[in-house]
């Protein structure tokens, strides 16, 4: 894999650490802010509406720059905003720089999306996602329990200070590494922006949009609540939680580099495979939450199987957005955004019924959706979705 990817993959890991840590400061940040901790979980919900609407408006907006142009540009804004939240004392303007974030969170990523595609022949995007992708499985691992520590040891700002400090090589790297032309040298051989839209007709395009969406969902409907489920189900100490979060992120990574390898010539194989081990697994966690070994080893199984099967879907997103080149970045991004907004969200649901362990069936029941929806094209999916059975 060629290095720019790489580099990329650093900034990736930058924001996904930001997106999330949060869940481990909002008490120290609602205090020095002077608001209560509810009122702080708007910051959450600013960032992922941001990321949501960011995606296909700053694509759309960005389409014609040159890429490293647009990559270094969202990177520094990035990086900027995390600058202002380490320092304001207004809860207001951090809600703000939360949401400014977000917006270049997702412009960089459907743009990075996007050039990592152009980055390998045609036949390893799969392969090229799962670098990229990485940096985000990274973060669960090192970057948020890292971010948690330094929280506690120097205080929440010093995090924000840390973000805003690992985007400065990732930006050298981009300007070093990412070719200087891109979009903008390319504009008379691209389609028009309603025509890329008009790629948002195709049911093939939509059913990897909408499975993406679902298995995502799943996956933070209950990584959301997983402190929660070890504390209380589990009735682990805090300190485990950590233990927990680094297990999911180790699965997680493992899953989206072995499907990287997969995605692009057997995508049949990932979804048969892991689409129904994923479906057993959530209620398996669920019943077994309380026995130790049991819990640990399933977080993992489940981190794995959670990115192969949804990196796998985000890939046939770019397969089947190849028709909207500067646009299907964005596309893959608001699937994966959609899942992130909605999964916890519908957890949340469950918990006053169901106690700690209701997100895990919560996720249970996204998967059995999107694979019984994905059933009646199982022979598309098989062969690569290189049919024209949906057209």
């Amino acid at each position: 894999m060629p290095v720019p990817l790489y580099l990329l993959a650093l900034a990736v890991f930058a924001m996904g650490t930001s997106e999330f840590m949060l869940a481990g400061l909002l008490p120290d940040i609602a205090s020095d802010l002077d608001v209560t901790v509810a009122t702080a979980g708007v910051l959450t919900s600013a960032f992922a509406v941001g990321m949501l609407v960011g995606a296909p408006l700053v694509a759309a907006l960005a389409r014609n720059w040159p890429r490293r142009s647009s990559l270094l540009g969202f990177l520094l804004v990035f990086a900027a905003a995390h600058a202002v939240g380490a320092v304001t004392t207004s809860f207001p303007v951090m809600c703000a720089t939360r949401a400014v974030a977000a917006l270049a969170n997702a412009g960089f990523l459907a743009v990075a999306l996007t050039t990592a595609a152009t980055l390998v022949t045609p036949d390893k995007k799969g392969r090229a996602l799962a670098v990229l992708l990485s940096g985000t499985t990274v973060a669960t691992i090192a970057g948020v329990p890292g971010g948690s520590v330094l929280g506690a040891l120097l205080g929440w700002r010093a995090t924000f200070w840390a973000v805003a400090a690992l985007c400065l090589p990732a930006a050298l790297g981009i300007l070093k590494g990412i070719p200087a032309g891109g979009a903008k040298d390319e504009a008379t051989g691209m389609p028009a922006l309603r025509a890329e839209l008009a790629q948002l007709t195709s049911r093939r395009l939509i059913l990897a949009m909408l499975l993406g969406a679902l298995v995502n969902a799943a996956t933070f409907a209950s990584f959301t609540f997983l402190a929660p489920l070890v504390t209380g189900a589990a009735d682990l100490s805090e300190w485990c939680i950590s233990v927990v979060l680094v297990l999911f992120g180790a699965g997680s990574f493992a899953g989206v580099m072995v499907a990287g390898r997969l995605s692009d010539r057997r995508p049949g194989l990932v979804v048969a495979v892991s689409g129904p081990l994923l479906l057993l697994g959530w209620p398996a966690l669920a019943l077994l939450a309380d026995e130790p070994v049991a819990l640990l080893t399933l977080v993992f199984v489940q981190g794995a199987l959670s990115f192969a099967l949804g990196s796998t879907l985000i890939t046939r997103v770019l397969y089947e957005a190849a028709g909207a080149p500067t646009m299907a970045g964005a596309y893959a991004t608001a699937a994966l955004n959609v899942g992130a907004a909605l999964g916890p969200l519908i957890a949340a649901t469950t918990l006053t019924g169901l106690g700690s362990v209701g997100p895990l069936w919560a996720s249970g029941l996204l998967v059995a959706i999107a694979l019984l929806i994905a059933l009646p094209f199982r022979t598309v999916v098989a062969a690569g979705w290189s049919t024209e059975v949906l057209r």
